[in-house]
């Protein structure tokens, strides 16, 4: 499971590897050191200085000229990169050209207030449209909210918004996909968007968000419902929302739904396993965080990437043959919150776990992985 507060092997070999953004995550998310801690700080500038990075960056899109896109797990949408190099360290006053990517994000609304991305979408349109679908919106308000701009009046209107589109979807409160342009994502009309809520809770569990509009109960439930998702998999499945191996096989950079979005969103309301009777959702976070360990860990408790975007070959998580320092870093540090849920977690037998209907999605873990 998640290393102890004091040294383990996992830790120190994080620590010790030569890529900087993980020793920085191991220092910040998964031994708590503070911002101002010496380490974090030499971490953080040698990640931010780092050619991966600097390659990472060189790599941002003009937002301002429309794309054409296969989707919004796209490696070449700006907010998943964006998202990206926040994982890595890089905030707001370290690069002139992510902050104007990220300035950028905010140029495009709807009448209602709902931030846009400008691209040319296959299946919508062969032109360019500005679309504002709650995928889009959502994503945005995330990348904005990570770089430091809650407050601003543009990013605040799309927030307020945020709360007015969320109310209650035949799997129960959430957000649902919401028309742009007179189009909408697939599913039905009245289902909640898994991954759209996701980013909705993101962005509300965001400390610099100071007006949050809907109340943290309610925020809670979303989160449930997310996990309700899950629980009834073998019942009903979310159109283009599995729960099979590719759910549970993180695919690298973590850009959409996958066991590894769920348990870092929903972590983040720990009333979620605290409070009594809350057993379903205990079970349920039990159940993905071991996935997430039988699926994703080798018998050392690293992870070797099993599946990979295309053109990420020079980046430790976007190659299959040895250990990544920087994606094993992610998931333990994903694991983390979840301390007080270890007996839970080590009690699942994953090999027992059904999939989406229609198939099994199982994976024999290694045998020292829990």
């Amino acid at each position: 499971m998640t290393p102890d507060q004091g040294p383990s092997a996992i830790v120190d070999w994080l620590l010790t590897s030569d890529e900087p953004a993980a020793r920085w995550i191991a220092l910040t998310r998964i031994l708590g050191r503070p911002d101002d801690d010496t380490e974090v700080e030499s971490a953080r500038a040698a990640a931010i200085s780092d050619p991966g990075t600097q390659e990472l960056v060189s790599r941002l899109p003009d937002w301002h000229h429309p794309q054409k896109l296969s989707g919004h797990n796209s490696p070449a949408y700006a907010p998943n990169l964006l998202g990206l190099l926040a994982d890595m360290g890089v905030r707001t006053g370290d690069d002139p050209r992510v902050d104007q990517a990220v300035k950028a994000l905010t140029r495009y609304s709807d009448e209602d207030g709902r931030l846009a991305s400008p691209a040319i979408f296959p299946r919508i349109s062969s032109e360019p449209i500005l679309s504002a679908l709650l995928c889009d919106t959502h994503a945005i308000l995330d990348v904005l909210v990570r770089y430091g701009h809650a407050a601003d009046p543009v990013v605040v209107r799309a927030i307020d918004r945020m709360g007015a589109d969320f109310g209650q979807t035949s799997q129960g409160p959430a957000w649902p996909c919401v028309p742009s342009n007179g189009t909408r994502g697939p599913g039905r009309k009245h289902d909640s968007c898994p991954m759209v809520t996701l980013e909705g809770l993101r962005v509300l569990a965001s400390s610099s968000v100071q007006r949050c509009p809907i109340p943290r109960s309610e925020a809670v439930e979303a989160a449930s419902t997310v996990l309700r998702t899950w629980t009834t998999r073998g019942e009903s499945k979310p159109y283009m929302f599995g729960h099979g191996a590719a759910f549970k096989t993180v695919k690298w950079p973590n850009f959409w739904y996958s066991v590894l979005t769920v348990l870092d969103v929903v972590s983040r309301l720990p009333e979620l396993w605290s409070e009594d009777g809350r057993t379903a959702e205990r079970r349920a976070l039990a159940e993905l965080a071991a996935c997430l360990i039988a699926y994703n860990l080798d018998e050392e408790g690293r992870v070797v990437p099993k599946s990979c975007y295309r053109g990420f070959e020079n980046h430790s998580f976007g190659q299959k043959k040895r250990p990544s320092a920087f994606a094993t870093a992610m998931v333990y540090a994903t694991l983390r919150p979840l301390d007080d849920l270890r007996f839970d977690i080590d009690s699942i037998d994953v090999l027992s776990l059904g999939s989406s209907k229609g198939g099994n999605g199982r994976v024999r873990p290694p045998k020292t992985a829990r």
